[in-house]
């Protein structure tokens, strides 16, 4: 059964393949597996016809059958698991590459979406020139250790895995800042990630829908 997954019919990341469905898209085109896309608007995300499968009202959802998932990384370990070419065949590997989607979400992660919030919702306030480098040093210092445990690996565990992809997925959110060029081998390994047959696909597949909203 094909699988539907939502997404933004109108993308507050204007095509740079930044929102949540992303790295959904990107899991299914690793595993290949074909998937069809239900767009939706800010205000039907709002509605109980959504929020009966997604209770916060947000994006992505993914639905096969009579099984309904919501949280973008619980949907990539769903398909990790199910397909072949996400996770390692030995047990441990499979944990540890679980282990680093974890990482990317709950340790890499936070202070970025959090400085990204302050810089277009609080960029205004009278505390925001000094908050800013504050959160800039928490994300240094989370880059810094995760760049140490890299070194000069193609990916943070052996092979490609859905840790690699979620944390790519992660690191991409730093967008234009300078803060990931400080990291040459971070750089490096975010680029090998969108270099990838897959993420391609599914980066075009999201830019398309942002293109048609600038046409039609």
């Amino acid at each position: 059964m094909t699988p539907t997954i939502t997404a933004f019919a109108q993308s507050p990341d204007r095509g740079r393949g930044l929102a949540r469905d992303m790295a959904v898209r990107w899991a299914l085109e690793e595993v290949g597996q074909p998937y069809d896309v239900r767009l939706l608007s800010f205000s039907a995300m709002k509605e109980p016809t959504h929020r009966a499968i997604q209770p916060f009202g947000q994006i992505p959802t993914y639905q096969e059958g009579d099984l309904t998932l919501f949280e973008s990384g619980a949907i990539v370990l769903h398909i990790a698991e199910r397909h072949a070419g996400l996770l390692p065949d030995d047990a441990n590997g499979r944990s540890r590459a679980i282990t680093w989607m974890f990482a990317a979400f709950s340790t890499v992660e936070p202070p970025i979406v959090e400085r990204s919030m302050v810089q277009y919702l609080e960029h205004d306030k009278t505390w925001y020139e000094e908050r800013l480098p504050l959160l800039d040093d928490r994300i240094h210092y989370r880059l810094g250790d995760l760049s140490n445990h890299l070194g000069g690996a193609d990916w943070l565990d052996g092979a490609f895995s859905a840790g690699d992809l979620v944390m790519v997925a992660v690191l991409r959110r730093l967008g234009s800042l300078d803060i990931l060029q400080k990291y040459p081998n971070l750089s490096a390994y975010v680029a090998r990630g969108e270099a990838r047959p897959a993420f391609k696909r599914a980066f075009a597949a999201q830019l398309a829908v942002f293109t048609a909203t600038l046409t039609g």
